[in-house]
């Protein structure tokens, strides 16, 4: 355990200082920026792991796996609980709503009009106004998730669902994110890290209601780029973690 504590300690602050020279590359402050450590798939084990090396945010992509971890930390050691928060970064199914508004401190990949109408109903059951970001797929890709906003003439057929998720009572829109067509090239996300952050400029002067803040975009492949971008926050799992069980290199 202390040498996989020691290994993940390593990779993260070499991921923050990352993080630092990107935010200072385009003149942003390095507080401006940050990480979240994606742990989906990853043994409890690793994840208590990730929270001694120092994570503050931990990102979880299916709901009932996040959940089982949370309570499994909660039962074993309250301090576990309390030294990070988590947030919600996949697609979250309608059914497991309920999970989304309950457990997490950000649900990153609120996607549609009908999922927020539930989530909202279950969050005013929990007594909670929940932070959620949106979700685009500024990339045109078939079988993303989130709102289609590769065609920049038809953003303003997007309006009448954010302005409506606005209107909700026990949510808070905090602002965008976007999962790119996957690439290894970082050079190659970057137009739609400008694409989002265009549409987030868009979208806050037609629906100043809301905030519009944050941006959460980039992963172990791109992350730099995407601060450089504009990112607030990043979603990296890989290049602290190494690869996740059962996927091999």
């Amino acid at each position: 355990m202390p040498d996989l504590v020691s290994s993940i300690r390593e990779r993260y602050l070499k991921t923050l200082d990352t993080i630092s020279a990107a935010a200072r590359k385009s003149n942003r402050s390095p507080e401006s920026v940050r990480l979240v450590v994606v742990t989906k798939t990853q043994p409890l084990d690793v994840v208590k792991a990730v929270i001694e090396a120092g994570a503050k945010i931990l990102g979880e992509n299916y709901a009932e796996e996040a959940v089982e971890k949370i309570l499994a930390l909660k039962s074993q050691s309250s301090s576990f609980q309390s030294a990070v928060e988590w947030h919600m970064i996949g697609h979250v199914q309608s059914r497991k709503a309920q999970l989304a508004a309950e457990h997490f401190a950000l649900f990153h990949s609120l996607d549609s009009l009908k999922l927020a109408q539930r989530v909202d109903r279950f969050a005013a059951q929990f007594g909670r106004r929940l932070p959620v970001l949106l979700e685009f797929n500024v990339g045109g890709e078939a079988g993303k998730h989130g709102w289609s906003a590769s065609d920049e003439s038809r953003w303003p057929d997007l309006l009448t669902d954010v302005n409506a998720i606005a209107a909700l009572p026990n949510l808070e829109v905090r602002g965008l994110m976007t999962m790119p067509p996957l690439s290894m090239d970082p050079e190659t996300a970057r137009v739609y890290f400008r694409r989002l952050r265009r549409l987030r400029d868009f979208l806050a002067k037609r629906a100043p209601q809301a905030e519009w803040g944050e941006l959460s975009m980039g992963t172990s492949s791109d992350y730099a780029a995407a601060v450089e971008e504009g990112a607030t926050l990043v979603r990296v799992g890989q290049a602290i973690l190494g690869p996740r069980p059962g996927y091999g290199d």
